[in-house]
């Protein structure tokens, strides 16, 4: 039996084939699955639970069938679903972890998030993540009207891509968004596991490196810009692959 990690759907009406690519996978392989995990950024963008969008309806449908065949699904918020609230996580039959989250895997504690919070080199996004995760800013967005929460979704997204435009031209890309080394072994030696699986940065790999004399792991899972990515973990180990 294995374990299935994803993350960094990104699913969206403009990009159906991923969705239909999503919709396979969950009828097929997760059906045979011990549990999926979804860490974080699922769709594109989310600005409430009672958006109708035909996306979230089909993620739904799809998710609340695979467990009712009796395959777990856990679901953690990402930087594009942070919102994602109860009610919805209901309709799809998925449990909703905190972020960062420690879970036993085949006897082996794991540390799993979606990855952002290792990126504290970015300090202009980490001061965005910190206001945007604040109740009260959450409970004031969600009491604005559907067209408004959609309009400053869209705002939010060419704000972002303006911000990586910048990194970019200022060649700091590859390391601003990507994981501080420090944050990460500050992170392996407050939880006290020996490895780690996120997403967030799209740049599947596995890394192994010592912290405080321990051997460790960081496996990063990849986005489906291009083709799925999962991560399979069973109790031989965790295998990185696509699915195509």
């Amino acid at each position: 039996m294995t374990t299935l990690f994803i993350s960094d759907l990104h699913l969206d009406p403009e990009r159906p084939q991923i969705a239909e690519l999503f919709g396979r996978f969950v009828r097929d392989e997760a059906r045979g699955a011990d549990a999926l995990y979804i860490l974080g950024d699922l769709f594109e963008a989310w600005v409430g639970d009672d958006d109708p969008a035909e996306t979230g309806a089909f993620v739904a449908a799809e998710l609340k069938a695979l467990a009712e065949s009796g395959v777990p699904v856990h679901f953690i918020r990402g930087n594009r679903d942070f919102l994602l609230g109860t009610d919805y996580a209901a309709r799809a039959g998925m449990r909703l972890l905190p972020d960062p989250s420690v879970v036993l895997l085949y006897g082996r504690p794991t540390l799993i998030g979606h990855g952002d919070q290792l990126c504290t080199d970015d300090v202009a996004y980490q001061q965005f993540r910190a206001q945007t995760r604040h109740p009260a800013w959450q409970a004031q967005f969600l009491a604005q009207p559907l067209a408004a929460r959609l309009a400053f979704a869209q705002q939010a997204r060419a704000a972002s891509k303006a911000h990586q435009a910048g990194l970019r031209d200022a060649g700091r890309m590859e390391t601003i968004t990507d994981v501080s080394p420090q944050t990460v072994a500050e992170t392996f030696a407050r939880y006290g596991t020996d490895r780690i699986i996120h997403g967030h940065t799209h740049r599947p790999a596995v890394h192994a490196l010592e912290v405080g004399g321990r051997a460790c792991e960081r496996i990063v899972l990849g986005d489906w810009y291009e083709q799925g990515s999962v991560l399979r973990v069973d109790r031989d180990g965790a295998r990185l692959q696509s699915l195509s």
